[in-house]
């Protein structure tokens, strides 16, 4: 069940609030009655909607995991001729991805017309974390791995990553070839383009970048250009990992020296004097 006002914006009818005001303004029916409480529940599979007496087509929500392969890019741009993952999922659904991949890197992408668990997937604060196989240029050592985590300055941002690790030569998608390494790299917060821009910086340019699993949601057995619907549980999971974080504060340790200081708690000097007395009665 979805808000009403919520379900118009989302058939693109009108803004979430113009859609308010249609409401109070009786131009919405629901199964033939008219609507103009903004907190009334539609079931967007089961109900008729009609908006100044014209059928409003509900979307239902849709999940879907694709394996975007290299050369496409993961939204539409109409002023370009270029190849849209979204057309590789059939039917007319408006989908959109859920955190991008350029061009050039391919991988996991989560498609949906769901909004708000869209936004709860991408945005920092959640902290979902997007996990990559990287095959680069070179042999990267320790210190190098070290550099990937501890991060780089880079165009007056800071670049780092969650964890950093080489990988296997062996993977699903090929074995690396002389003076190529896998490495396995984790970010909760991707910039735009961020592990090719520190790899380069340390001398080890990116040969191939694959998305392989974004939170609890895994790429898999998928081929290039594959896709598959999201089950129930994995949005169940989703939408229960979906919670910020809470920032446990630091305890004030300035404000307790403070008090001592000023004589909110025992101040050496009491307790010099207070161990003088002991061992000196008459003092």
């Amino acid at each position: 069940m979805e808000r009403l006002q919520k379900i118009l914006a989302q058939a693109g009818i009108a803004s979430r609030r113009r859609a308010e005001e249609m409401i109070l303004a009786g131009r919405v029916r629901v199964n033939g009655r008219v609507v103009t409480q903004l907190g009334a529940q539609v079931d967007p599979e089961r109900d008729k909607v009609l908006v100044d007496n014209h059928p409003v087509v509900l979307e239902t929500k849709a999940y879907f995991l694709l394996y975007k392969p290299k050369g496409y890019i993961s939204d539409r741009d109409e002023t370009a001729n270029l190849k849209s993952a979204l057309d590789l999922i059939p039917g007319n659904l408006r989908l959109f991805a859920a955190g991008r991949l350029d061009m050039n890197s391919e991988g996991l992408l989560f498609l949906t017309n769901d909004g708000a668990l869209a936004n709860r997937l991408t945005h920092p604060r959640y902290e979902h974390e997007k996990e990559y196989l990287v095959l680069v240029y070179g042999a990267p050592d320790d210190k190098t791995m070290e550099r990937l985590t501890r991060g780089i300055p880079y165009e007056g941002e800071w670049l780092r990553a969650d964890a950093a690790t080489r990988a296997g030569r062996r993977q699903q998608f090929g074995e690396a070839g002389r003076d190529e390494t896998w490495l396995r790299i984790i970010l909760h917060e991707g910039k735009k383009r961020q592990i090719r821009h520190m790899c380069a910086a340390l001398g080890f340019p990116v040969k191939r970048l694959i998305r392989v699993r974004i939170g609890p949601l895994q790429l898999g057995k998928l081929a290039p250009g594959a896709f598959r619907k999201v089950t129930r549980d994995e949005i169940a999971q989703l939408q229960k990992q979906a919670q910020p974080r809470v920032q446990i504060k630091k305890r004030d340790t300035r404000s307790v020296k403070g008090r001592a200081a000023n004589g909110g708690g025992t101040s050496r000097k009491k307790i010099e004097t207070r161990n003088s007395k002991f061992r000196n009665p008459k003092s």
